[in-house]
């Protein structure tokens, strides 16, 4: 019995399921993505009770009023938040908001947007990514400052905003000082600063785990624009766009329901997104994952040809034999990462067990030690 897999470039993976040497009983949950987790219990409790009678459409509804309350809480100022399907949807939403007449979008040649997105940006906002080199998957202030020598050249595309990520590509976390300087260089130059908070909880829950984390490195810092993410904590779907300057967000209305991703029935994006609110639901799920990242680490730390770097957050970026990894694919799937070095990627997600990570260590013993 086989299965078919999407790698990050694309290719599909045909991959043996549960077949191979490794004859231990493989996790319950896999190390592939938290896109592989399903919804958390109190998630869908709300959308069933969000289920009950008529609400207005659009937004328009008492689930969704409540949680515009609720970002302003987060943030600590009025900000104006608007709800989409997905992950790519709020990119292309935010950027296409900060947009300017042949304006561009400077980030880093491993982002999401520019990597996994399809050219998303480029066929619907009509804007030109920037892709520079990263360091350890972050974007610095001297790649701004080299992209701003081409501002008043009317034979260049202008940048007119940086997009970087939040929890990084590479599973590192900018620190609340590394985000400030990255947003006094773009606002020097008069660009916008936009963060895709794709796993933005699991970078908070690094941070600190409190309110004060998550406006270190947004608010305080000079952030303009926020994807907000739930997917990957723990909803079935949905990302808020958050514009910290509501005045950045004249015509957003009109933008979201242009891109497509303005929800009829927002009530059951709003549901799910006040149920991860709810007693910091969506902290405690991050710190979670990222306590189970941790415990996969220390569980397989001294066996140094796996090239793990201790997790920042929720992803390990184990360096692997092609004959090992196969080996543990077909026993427990997880996508390759960087073949040019043999580089694979293991996540941990909000419903990550100890029991899962100790079958999964046992299991990755048992095929290097072969």
């Amino acid at each position: 019995m086989t299965k078919q897999y999407p790698s990050p470039t694309g290719r599909l993976l045909t991959v043996p399921i549960n077949s191979g040497p490794i004859k231990l009983e493989p996790p319950a949950s896999t190390f592939s993505s938290d896109n592989s987790a399903g919804a958390h219990p109190a998630v869908l409790e709300a959308i069933a009770r969000a289920n009950h009678g008529h609400a207005l459409a659009y937004g328009n509804d008492p689930f969704t009023r409540r949680l515009e309350e609720r970002f302003d809480e987060l943030f600590g100022r009025p900000v104006s938040a608007h709800l989409v399907w997905n992950g790519t949807g709020g990119n292309v939403l935010a950027l296409a908001a900060l947009h300017r007449a042949g304006g561009a979008v400077v980030c880093t040649d491993s982002a999401h947007l520019h990597v996994d997105e399809t050219a998303a940006p480029e066929r619907i906002v009509g804007t030109k990514l920037i892709a520079v080199p990263h360091s350890a998957g972050k974007l610095t202030p001297e790649c701004i400052d080299e992209q701003a020598a081409v501002l008043g050249n009317r034979h260049h595309a202008q940048p007119c905003t940086i997009s970087i990520t939040q929890v990084t590509e590479y599973g590192t976390v900018y620190s609340p000082a590394e985000v400030a300087a990255l947003c006094e260089a773009a606002h020097r130059h008069g660009m916008r600063v936009h963060l895709d908070g794709a796993r933005i909880a699991n970078a908070v829950a690094a941070l600190g785990g409190s309110l004060d984390a998550l406006r270190s490195f947004t608010v305080d810092a000079g952030v303009d624009v926020v994807t907000f993410g739930g997917t990957k904590n723990g909803m079935l779907y949905g990302e808020a766009v958050v514009f910290l300057d509501p005045a950045l967000a004249v015509g957003a209305s009109y933008l979201h329901k242009q891109v497509t991703q303005l929800p009829s029935k927002m009530r059951f994006v709003a549901a799910q997104f006040n149920a991860l609110l709810d007693d910091d639901l969506w902290i405690r799920n991050a710190q979670h994952a990222n306590s189970m990242a941790t415990l996969l680490h220390q569980s397989l730390a001294d066996l140094v040809a796996l090239g793990c770097v201790a997790p920042a957050a929720n992803s390990l970026y184990p360096v692997l034999e092609p004959d090992v990894a196969e080996e543990l694919q077909r026993w427990s799937f997880f996508y390759p990462w960087n073949m040019s070095t043999q580089q694979y990627r293991w996540m941990t997600a909000w419903d990550t067990t100890p029991e899962d990570v100790q079958r999964f260590a046992a299991g990755v013993r048992s095929a290097v030690s072969r």
